[in-house]
């Protein structure tokens, strides 16, 4: 579907918080399962930079990959905890993977975790070549 047609009638001001993930999107149930688990975010810091945050409660560094092959960024967890036995369980330990489509020139800069949160920066380095560039009138 046409991306202009897909987001007709969504505010710019929506739309645009959505700039550089528009195929990523459309191509998230291509690489990943119809699990909703874990539940992300993906939040725009500036024009060229994002932060996605996924909960990964109970999961320790060691558990988590983060990989990027062919403009796919990778993310899977499993943990390593042994079963106990619970009265009862409401934190999710189960093994998942998550995978997401970069658009060109999305780079990963850095991830961390925190606090049950797996932050990953995102940054969008156009080469100059490609930038718009500004023509001045004489």
């Amino acid at each position: 579907m046409h991306t202009a047609i897909k987001y007709a009638g969504i505010p710019t001001s929506i739309r645009n918080m959505f700039l550089g993930f528009e195929d990523a999107f459309e191509m998230l149930d291509h690489y990943s399962s119809k699990s909703e688990y874990p539940p992300y975010n993906i939040e725009r810091v500036s024009d060229d930079r994002y932060t996605l945050e996924l909960a990964v409660a109970g999961f320790k560094k060691k558990d988590v990959n983060i990989s990027i092959e062919k403009n796919t960024l990778k993310i899977e967890g499993e943990s390593a905890k042994k079963e106990a036995a619970y009265i009862h369980k409401g934190l999710a330990s189960r093994k998942f993977c998550r995978a997401f489509h970069l658009n060109k020139y999305m780079e990963v800069d850095k991830a961390d975790m925190e606090d049950g949160i797996l932050k990953i920066d995102l940054v969008r380095n156009i080469p100059e070549e490609e930038k718009p560039k500004k023509i001045k009138i004489g």
